[in-house]
């Protein structure tokens, strides 16, 4: 069994740690705001250092392109991976930042020796507690070998896609997708539901059909009652739908539904939305259809 770092503690970084543990690994964990804890098993440390000195693996799930910088290339005087991690250390990005960042921060470890994955994953809360993550994979051959034995303590389906970056691609494609996914699903349900059908009944029959999706089966019922506890948070989904779009701009594609989807998560944050379930789309079209109804 190896020392695994673990950087982040959020709501997929945490049941992560907790896996990794669980596999036998020793983890010592490290979180920005000392006040999320470890997860059984592992032992939360106070600083940067103490978590990655010493590491024969390291594993980051934070929030965005800076943040993954700071931790791997160092910040303010305060030394990061590159710094502090032996040759032949594996670095494992499971967060979702920019291919072509990701593809720069690998240069400059594999000049110090040290090898690194992108590995965004995808999944949602559920995915994380059960260890059931899809993991979109970029690296090379050799990183991907390092990297195995830890992923497959929290993912289920893991895919190699190509070298260094090629994994925060497929993760973008995955925003661009399931963004189409909810927007529709929420469409759906509304108008069922104001055509006096039961969501229920209405859910279970699509589910038989075409229309079945992961986020029919496991968010109608949020969309239906209107309520939408954290799984996915709008706010992240932004960031990452920023990214996609991004690089779709680059490739000379368009992405109009993205783009509507974008526009409807905007409107979500202003709102003081941001934190809610990304099926919190319903409610945006709730307050368009109530719009509208008052105008008659």
């Amino acid at each position: 069994m190896s020392r695994v770092a673990v950087l982040g503690l959020g709501t997929m970084g945490a049941p992560i740690a907790g896996h990794l543990a669980t596999a036998g690994h020793e983890v010592r964990a490290w979180n920005r705001s000392a006040t999320r804890p470890a997860p059984a098993g592992a032992t939360r440390v106070a600083t940067l250092a103490e978590a990655l000195t010493g590491a024969d693996a390291v594993v980051l799930s934070v929030s965005d392109t800076p943040d993954v910088e700071a931790l791997i290339l160092g910040a303010h005087g305060t030394p990061g991976a590159i710094d502090l991690l032996a040759p032949g250390a594996i670095v494992i990005d499971t967060s979702t930042i920019s291919p072509s960042a990701t593809r720069t921060m690998g240069e400059r470890l594999a000049a110090k020796g040290i090898l690194m994955v992108d590995a965004p994953v995808s999944g949602g809360s559920e995915g994380a507690q059960k260890g059931t993550l899809t993991v979109f994979l970029g690296g090379s051959d050799a990183a991907v070998a390092a990297a195995h034995p830890y992923l497959t303590t929290f993912g289920k389906t893991i895919t190699h896609l190509g070298p260094l970056g090629a994994g925060q691609v497929g993760k973008a494609v995955n925003q661009l997708v399931i963004s189409g996914t909810y927007l529709s699903v929420a469409e759906g349900i509304l108008v069922g539901q104001k055509a006096g059908l039961d969501p229920a009944t209405l859910a279970a029959a699509l589910a038989g059909g075409a229309a079945r999706s992961w986020v029919l089966e496991n968010r109608w019922e949020r969309m239906a009652n209107d309520t939408y506890p954290l799984g996915f948070r709008v706010a992240l989904h932004r960031k990452d739908l920023g990214i996609a779009i991004d690089l779709a701009d680059e490739l000379n594609v368009a992405v109009p539904a993205a783009m509507l989807v974008a526009t409807l998560e905007d409107d979500l944050i202003a709102s003081g939305h941001g934190d809610e379930d990304l099926s919190a789309l319903a409610r945006r079209l709730r307050e368009l259809a109530d719009a509208m109804d008052a105008h008659g």
